[in-house]
């Protein structure tokens, strides 16, 4: 058994997209009230952020993945401002999606989605690379902030 995991309980990209589906199926039972062009606007800057987050990773030499080991620490590009840039960055494109397309049953399931986020997959990885960074990492927490 190969310990060097977070042990996070699903994918974060599916927590979204499970949310996200079920308030897609919910859909008809509220008002279609959003925006289109506001969703539009925070979907480009959601997936922006995302591409950036994900770069920054794959140039560090580590996988974006949480549950495959983590190689090295990674505290440049958009890791400065954010511990976690890419949910700050899948959350906004939630936002904007469910913006973009006027689904308000998604908008009240985000906060569901980002509890099992939290604590299924967030401090788990935290507890994972306290474990394996030690100091390194315990430095960084107390300079960054977790979502910006």
């Amino acid at each position: 058994m190969d310990l060097d995991r977070a042990g996070v309980i699903a994918p974060p990209p599916a927590i979204f997209a499970i949310a996200f589906l079920l308030g897609f199926l919910l859909r008809d039972l509220l008002p279609r009230l959003g925006s289109p062009q506001i969703g539009t606007f925070l979907a480009i800057i959601g997936l922006a952020i995302g591409v950036w987050a994900l770069a920054t990773m794959l140039r560090a030499g580590t996988h974006p993945d949480p549950s495959r080991p983590s190689t090295v620490l990674v505290t440049g590009g958009p890791y400065r401002f954010s511990r976690n840039p890419m949910y700050v960055a899948m959350t906004i494109l939630y936002v904007g999606a469910a913006l973009l397309f006027r689904i308000i049953p998604a908008l009240i399931l985000l906060p569901i989605a980002l509890l099992l986020l939290e604590f299924g997959v967030i401090r788990r990885e935290e507890r994972y690379l306290e474990a394996k960074f030690g100091d390194r990492y315990r430095d960084y927490r107390s300079r960054v902030r977790r979502w910006a």
